[in-house]
């Protein structure tokens, strides 16, 4: 399917590194192509960014028929620009579509959507430390009908955001907070799929959280609410004396990229790291023993964010002084290294955009 291009005849300023924050400030195009039943994905373009006209009946505003992915795109030191693992979000888009009953996408295809729009916005790309160009593709649901049923319209885009850090403390440790009265996600529902009302149901717990000045929290299990899973938009992992732990993919946590990524580094670099059931007494057992050596959520927005302290009902603990401890750096080192351009990628991860 070829892609029709319309520029922008106004583009905009660019915005200073410095006043970036994360996911305030767009490019000048975005793309988009739909779906239907009878001729399945058609019309490709770029157009200039702009607000969309969707009818008022439309599947996502009354049945959260959406998904979305998010990556970036890096600035290495000689300039060129480079994207981190693309088919990893397009194939875990592909298994959230299949989750909500929306329709598949070409990996082909979609890997040429993301580089010719990426092309298209080079300029954008930032270069200063710590900054990049962030991808958003997203799918919804647009049949005109209250009904409900499965969805035979669809709207695929993808936007772009150039950001700096996503949290304000940058790579300083953060707090988090276990949550213990809402639940994230269930195994048999949507936990797995990188959908929005995955997302929305965490608001609330979230500015609770913020409320009481933490900056994240962490969920628990939605059945037994006993077992560990994932810290807000992130993935978790904890080193337990020799032993790295990351919760198991159970169809109720996120099968992060940023996650699969850091177990492979580890496991390549002689650590031990198990996927398995992490219960918070356990949790609460190494916190009060010391044998909790680092904790860090890790994901697309953030990389990985090192865990400071951590609120267990009515108790604080602090993990490793406050500190970024030297395995949560060493991935972060490596994992930017590899992203940036810095390092060699022996992994076969870095797709360059030509």
């Amino acid at each position: 399917m070829e892609i029709k291009i319309t520029k922008n005849p106004n583009p905009s300023p660019k915005t200073p590194a410095d006043k970036l924050g994360f996911g305030k400030v767009f490019t000048d195009h975005m793309f988009i192509m739909e779906y239907d039943h009878d001729n399945g994905w058609h019309d490709a373009r770029i157009v200039p960014f702009g607000n969309l006209s969707v009818h008022p009946a439309s599947t996502v505003f009354h049945y959260g028929a959406e998904i979305f992915e998010g990556l970036k795109a890096y600035r290495t030191p000689s300039g060129a620009i480079q994207l981190f693992r693309p088919l990893e979000n397009i194939r875990r888009m592909n298994n959230s579509a299949e989750r909500m009953c929306l329709p598949q996408l070409d990996e082909e295809f979609a890997l040429k959507a993301l580089e010719t729009l990426v092309s298209l916005e080079k300029d954008w790309v930032p270069s200063e430390p710590n900054t990049s160009l962030y991808l958003r593709p997203f799918m919804f649901g647009n049949d005109a009908f209250l009904g409900v049923h499965t969805v035979n319209n669809c709207t695929f885009l993808i936007i772009a955001s150039p950001v700096g850090s996503y949290y304000k403390e940058g790579l300083n440790p953060v707090s988090i907070m276990i949550e213990t009265e809402d639940v994230r996600a269930v195994r048999g529902g949507t936990g797995y799929a990188k959908c929005g009302g995955n997302y929305g149901a965490s608001f609330r717990a979230g500015k609770k959280a913020e409320e009481k000045g933490y900056s994240q929290v962490l969920w628990l299990d939605g059945v037994e609410r006993k077992y560990i899973e994932e810290v807000g938009a992130m993935n978790v992992m904890f080193k337990v004396g020799d032993e790295i732990v990351t919760p198991a993919l159970t169809g109720s946590i996120l099968p992060g990229i940023t996650r699969k990524s850091c177990i492979e580094l580890l496991r390549d670099r002689g650590y031990k790291v198990s996927e398995r059931l992490f219960s918070v007494d356990e949790l609460r057992e190494a916190c009060a023993s010391g044998a909790l050596k680092e904790a860090w959520g890790c994901g697309t927005a953030a990389v990985v964010s090192p865990i400071g302290h951590l609120v267990i009902g009515d108790e604080i603990f602090t993990i490793n002084n406050n500190e970024i401890g030297a395995v949560t750096q060493e991935l972060y080192d490596t994992l930017t290294g590899i992203q940036w351009g810095r390092l060699e990628d022996k992994y076969g991860w870095i797709y360059p955009v030509k």
